[in-house]
């Protein structure tokens, strides 16, 4: 379906789906092991945020606690991919069981096409659940289910907002700028919120290597709020 490769586009661009698993090159028997792994958590992941989603779980902020949302830049988009795979679902049945004479053809694309909805509404809940969260002792950096970063204040010179375009759709890009390594956690190809170390930090990113990073950029839908917000770190206007 159409809409399935859009989707795959889309969910590079919002969380950390593994960028491994869309190598053209095909994958040597070292590395399908973990590759299929790494599926298995992203499929049980988006279940799991589906399933908390569907049941409004209040978010798990402690007090104090000031929770920032990514996810404007790319609902609209998210919506309509939402939207057209609920039309394909019984256009595609109709076409199939008109069309196809083996019978438990029209049930499988049938369950293709449920999961396929079902995958896109639990990325849009992985989303929805896991917010950036601004705190009294620090700065907690997310995306979907697959990234979580936490940052004490201590370890933040300062923060600046700054909107950028980044070249590529990956959920985590690095960049080397003279001697300085910066890590960008995007959302729709966008960057919103610049966050300068005092100190080189080693982040638990795959995409990221095991590198210091000097500076870590991040995406919120409302980037003066979260700044407003800090209280442990300078502001840079």
């Amino acid at each position: 379906m159409e809409t399935r490769k859009h989707l795959h586009a889309l969910s590079e661009a919002t969380i950390d789906c593994g960028d491994d698993m869309t190598d053209t090159k095909a994958p040597t028997g070292a590395k399908l092991g973990p590759l299929l792994r790494r599926a298995a958590e992203m499929e049980a992941a988006m279940w799991r945020s589906l399933y908390v989603w569907v049941r409004r779980t209040p978010l798990p902020l402690a007090p104090g606690d000031e929770p920032f949302g990514y996810l404007g830049v790319v609902k609209p988009i998210l919506g309509i991919f939402i939207g057209l795979s609920i039309v394909e679902i019984p256009i595609f049945d109709l076409v199939v069981a008109n069309v196809v004479p083996w019978r438990p053809a029209r049930w499988i694309v049938l369950g293709l096409g449920i999961w396929g909805l079902l995958w896109m509404v639990g990325l849009f809940a992985s989303m929805t659940i896991n917010p950036h969260v601004v705190g009294d002792t620090g700065l907690r950096v997310r995306s979907g289910s697959g990234i979580d970063i936490w940052i004490p204040w201590s370890d933040i010179e300062a923060l600046r907002k700054r909107h950028r375009s980044l070249p590529s759709s990956r959920s985590v890009q690095v960049e080397q700028e003279g001697d300085r390594r910066v890590v960008s956690i995007s959302v729709g190809s966008q960057t919103s919120i610049d966050v300068l170390l005092r100190h080189p930090t080693t982040f638990d990113l795959r995409k990221a290597g095991s590198e210091p990073v000097h500076e870590l950029r991040l995406y919120a839908d409302d980037p003066d709020g979260l700044l407003r917000s800090a209280r442990g770190a300078p502001v840079s206007r």
